[in-house]
């Protein structure tokens, strides 16, 4: 199964994306979503898990929520905004490490696409798919889960 990556898009959905994305079973979305629009602009590509970034407070009222859990291809996916392992809220650590320990946390918030193993959780930022910083282009990843369960992770560049 494949799974479309993304985060920080602050209201801009590059056209591109919807040739990378194509073939995902499902895309998570890891905050910074800027409006409603684009959500619809995801799901005509595929289903789309959604959860708030810093700067999208007006879409509670859509149903968008802070933290989704989806079971994905065998594998547990937690999406959350700001969630780098060592800036973890101490509810949010008990959530990933104590509770039904995810095995994916997809994140963004920092604009920087990177991959994490803690304590035996893959944490993954997609990056920017519309502000990159620090000298980081502009990126989406794909999740891909295969038969044996192994999960890789594929960063694509929209610049």
């Amino acid at each position: 199964m494949k799974i479309g990556l993304i985060s920080d898009t602050h209201g801009h959905l590059d056209p591109r994306i919807a040739a990378l994305f194509a073939g995902v079973g499902h895309i998570l979305h890891a905050g910074d979503i800027g409006g409603e629009p684009l959500l619809g602009e995801l799901r005509a590509i595929a289903p789309v898990t959604a959860v708030l970034g810093n700067t999208d407070g007006h879409l509670r009222d859509h149903g968008i929520r802070d933290v989704e859990r989806r079971a994905l291809g065998g594998k547990t996916f937690l999406v959350i905004h700001a969630g780098r392992p060592h800036g973890l809220t101490e509810d949010v650590r008990r959530m990933i490490f104590d509770g039904e320990k995810p095995d994916v946390v997809v994140f963004g918030h920092t604009h920087q696409p990177e991959r994490i193993v803690e304590n035996g959780v893959v944490f993954v930022n997609p990056g920017s798919a519309s502000r990159p910083r620090m000298h980081h282009p502009a990126t989406v990843a794909i999740a891909e889960i295969h038969a044996d369960g192994r999960l890789e992770v594929h960063w694509l560049k929209l610049g």
